[in-house]
């Protein structure tokens, strides 16, 4: 029997493992190892920051999801990978593998830009549970006081997504509660314009983008680049200052260090796979998610990165799988080059939604489809509900997608 390995808890590890267990049944062994025992619906954080959601709402045990489909789980993290031995080594034990998966998504690169970040810096960050949890904090005690409020998204980032949705989050509290008047609001990013999302832009996003910024008077800074970050003060590279009372960075991403340690990552630490989402060094080893590499199509004056959304984590997870299990069964594989992937999401903007479909991708695009509307909003939240029962019920096969 095949035993396959998968590092990473999250939305890539676990659609791998729950995909796999349907597509061989009982003729895989099957571990997750993850250094936490809960899923958490990532793309929800924005609202757990706001008091929009609670963590109970948005999370899931992996250990009775994985044992009701009788796959092994072991809460662990991996410190390196011998890939000439097939083991994983997380220190206190060494797992034998005859294919893994890693899924591991990225470090969180504070360290980049002094006074980045929640723990060691000035400001508060949403890429996390116990981020967003905290800055849920932060954004209580600053409604008592008030003050400007600076929200971006750093040199080199590759999500840009949340950043925009915190910002147009608080936007819409501070109007309800009729203190927008007295709140400058600043949005800082490193992309060349609004919504270039790190993919060159989609469609009309731009002037859309441009548009609601203007409407709701949020300030923006593009072709941004961050000098340092103290108390109560950004400074950018080019002599502005910009004071705040909460501020909120998504950093830049680097490559785990157990995947940098391992040797298997580039420059950055991101992963190359071949059109079967295979390490192109090592066939039995597969990426998924934010741990794989995915240049960019053009340079962009600010260094930019890609983004590897939930949904095209899930479809890459998914095509792993589906590999992994033909090369079990001698089947054909299925292939699709990185560069192909599509990508649709749900941008919240408060008081309603953007909905943005780009197939591929990256330009340039067979189809593309933007709207903004209430109905969009609507779709975003039962969409969370949609994919956290897939997961509950290990029902990763159904639609990634609503419409």
């Amino acid at each position: 029997m095949a035993g396959v390995v998968i590092i990473g808890g999250s939305f890539g590890g676990l659609t791998a493992a729950l995909e796999l267990r349907r597509l061989l049944g009982r003729k895989a062994g099957i571990t997750v190892v993850s250094d936490t025992d809960v899923f958490t619906f990532m793309p929800s954080l924005p609202w757990i920051a706001m008091g929009w959601r609670k963590p109970k709402d948005i999370t899931l045990d992996l250990n009775r999801i994985l044992a009701g489909k009788g796959i092994a789980f072991l809460q662990a993290a991996v410190r390196m990978i011998d890939t000439e031995k097939q083991e994983v080594d997380t220190g206190a034990s060494r797992l034998h593998y005859d294919y893994l998966v890693i899924a591991t998504g990225a470090h969180l690169d504070f360290e980049t830009i002094p006074g980045l970040g929640p723990e060691k810096g000035f400001t508060n960050s949403i890429m996390t549970l116990d981020h967003a949890m905290e800055t849920n904090r932060a954004w209580n005690r600053y409604l008592e006081g008030g003050g400007p409020v600076v929200v971006g998204a750093t040199q080199g980032v590759s999500c840009f997504g949340p950043a925009y949705e915190f910002v147009f989050g608080v936007d819409h509290v501070l109007r309800k509660l009729g203190k927008r008047k007295k709140t400058p609001l600043f949005f800082v990013t490193s992309e060349p314009f609004l919504s270039h999302f790190g993919l060159g832009g989609v469609g009309k996003a731009r002037r859309m983008m441009e548009d609601e910024f203007a409407e709701k008077d949020i300030k923006a800074f593009t072709n941004a680049t961050i000098k340092e970050i103290s108390p109560g003060r950004v400074s950018l590279a080019d002599g502005t200052g910009l004071p705040f009372a909460l501020s909120l960075f998504v950093p830049p991403f680097r490559g785990v260090d157990a995947v940098v340690a391992s040797g298997l990552g580039n420059a950055k630490g991101f992963i190359e796979v071949d059109k079967y989402f295979r390490h192109c060094a090592h066939p039995n080893v597969y990426a998924a998610g934010v741990a794989v590499a995915l240049p960019p199509r053009e340079a962009t004056p600010v260094p930019t990165g890609v983004p590897k959304t939930a949904y095209m984590t899930e479809h890459m997870a998914m095509l792993a799988a589906f590999n992994i299990a033909a090369d079990i069964r001698g089947a054909d594989k299925r292939a699709l080059p990185v560069d192909e992937l599509d990508v649709t999401c749900i941008a919240d903007l408060g008081d309603r939604a953007v909905l943005m479909v780009a197939k591929p991708a990256l330009a340039p695009r067979q189809r593309i489809y933007l709207k903004k509307s209430r109905w969009a909003l609507w779709l975003k939240k039962v969409f969370e509900k949609y994919f956290l029962l897939k997961v509950k019920r290990g029902l990763m096969h159904l639609p990634r997608i609503l419409w």
